[in-house]
């Protein structure tokens, strides 16, 4: 497989401005988001900004053909191709939409690095027009993320009212019919978790300190839902309770299964990396292929040709192989000399010693097998691989 994918409008017009490394996804592709609320005008859930179907495009892609609008509108073209953001079933994003229009909790799963947070946050953009109402879950979280905090000065001067009052993202969600995301749930206690239980049975969360005003209750705006994200590899760090487990909906988002679609993406991320680092994308394609064979062959424990391999206990995900990837662009950039190949076993390296040392002896088991037998049968760049085992020491 050769990818030969120039730099599009795609992998450049998300380019963020002088201050800001990353734009959100609603900035991103504000123009697509534009396009399609004016192209489908179709029944849309309350507070949503966009129909189910024009989300599902949005986030899937229009597969290369171009959508029309009905009518020409200032500012819009008249017709355009809708990129997939989105490497993964169609199905599985379709029953995303459906678990949101329905006002229901939606629980992302999977494997670190398959683009749990990736997903979630463009379907908060398409939905409720941003992605910004976001708690990130982790040991320190407290239950003022999920409901509500103090100006304190404004409580000392004032007492409790409306005005001290701070809203948290799930509450401003809440008071506006939103999508709110909450990365990591389960790095968050338990007992903080479970603010989210009576939020996702009741809709509304109560303000004790205002008790006799009209602020005492806020409710629910229609529109408002959860989308949680949480990694296999965290469960039993915080297990969710039955009784909120019951709330979500669970998908299960899986690593990319098509190789060509993986190595594509790795290639579009990488090339976006190295422009926002301000250089140009150089590394072969040919080094690209060897990159993604591997992750694949040592996240499945079967190389392509059917050898057994010792798997990691380190994950082997798109999102490292597209920091490897970058990794490699920047260093032919901006560090140039030798053979960028002569890099890849260094940088793997650095990937699987992340969780255990063990995994360092099951590289050079890969080595030993599945590098070796290709060099043997004759292909230039594996020998070169097989050749730099030594760096791997």
């Amino acid at each position: 497989m050769t990818v030969t994918e120039e730099p599009t409008a795609e992998t450049t017009a998300g380019t963020a401005p002088a201050g800001r490394q990353v734009l959100p996804a609603e900035e991103r592709h504000a123009a697509e988001l534009a396009f399609l609320a004016a192209q489908d005008p179709g029944p849309r859930p309350p507070g949503w900004a966009l129909t189910p179907r024009a989300v599902v495009t949005f986030v899937c892609g229009s597969d290369g053909a171009e959508l029309a609008l009905p009518k020409r509108r200032a500012g819009l073209p008249t017709k355009l191709a809708i990129a997939p953001k989105f490497v993964g079933e169609r199905a599985l994003v379709e029953r995303c939409v459906v678990t949101l229009a329905g006002e229901r909790g939606l629980l992302l799963t999977g494997e670190p690095g398959t683009a749990k947070s990736m997903l979630s946050e463009l379907l908060a953009a398409a939905v409720s027009g941003t992605s910004a109402l976001t708690v990130q879950g982790t040991a320190g979280t407290t239950e003022d993320a999920f409901r509500y905090g103090w100006n304190y000065a404004l409580l000392l001067a004032q007492g409790p009212t409306s005005q001290a009052l701070v809203d948290s993202p799930v509450l401003s969600a809440m008071r506006t019919g939103r999508v709110v995301r909450v990365e990591e749930i389960t790095r968050c206690l338990p007992e903080v978790q479970d603010a989210l239980v009576s939020i996702l049975s009741d809709r509304r969360i109560s303000v004790p300190e205002l008790t006799a005003t009209e602020d005492a209750v806020v409710s629910a705006a229609p529109g408002f839902t959860v989308i949680a994200t949480a990694n296999l590899r965290d469960r039993g760090v915080s297990e969710m309770s039955a009784a909120l487990k019951r709330r979500f909906n669970f998908e299960t988002v899986a690593p990319i299964a098509d190789a060509d679609a993986e190595a594509t993406l790795i290639r579009r991320q990488a090339v976006a990396a190295v422009q926002r680092a301000g250089a140009a994308f150089g590394v072969d394609d040919a080094v690209l292929d060897a990159l993604v064979t591997v992750f694949r062959d040592l996240r499945s424990g079967r190389s392509a040709e059917g050898w057994d391999v010792e798997r990691p206990g380190t994950v082997m995900s798109t999102a490292e192989a597209v920091q490897v990837a970058a990794s490699l662009g920047v260093a032919a950039a901006y560090l140039p000399g030798g053979d960028v190949l002569d890099l890849l076993p260094g940088h793997l390296l650095g990937v699987v010693r992340k969780d255990d040392p063990a995994d360092h002896g099951r590289l050079l088991g890969y080595w030993d097998g599945p590098v070796r037998r290709r060099a043997e049968d004759g292909s230039p760049m594996w020998r070169r691989l097989w050749d730099l085992r030594g760096s791997l020491r």
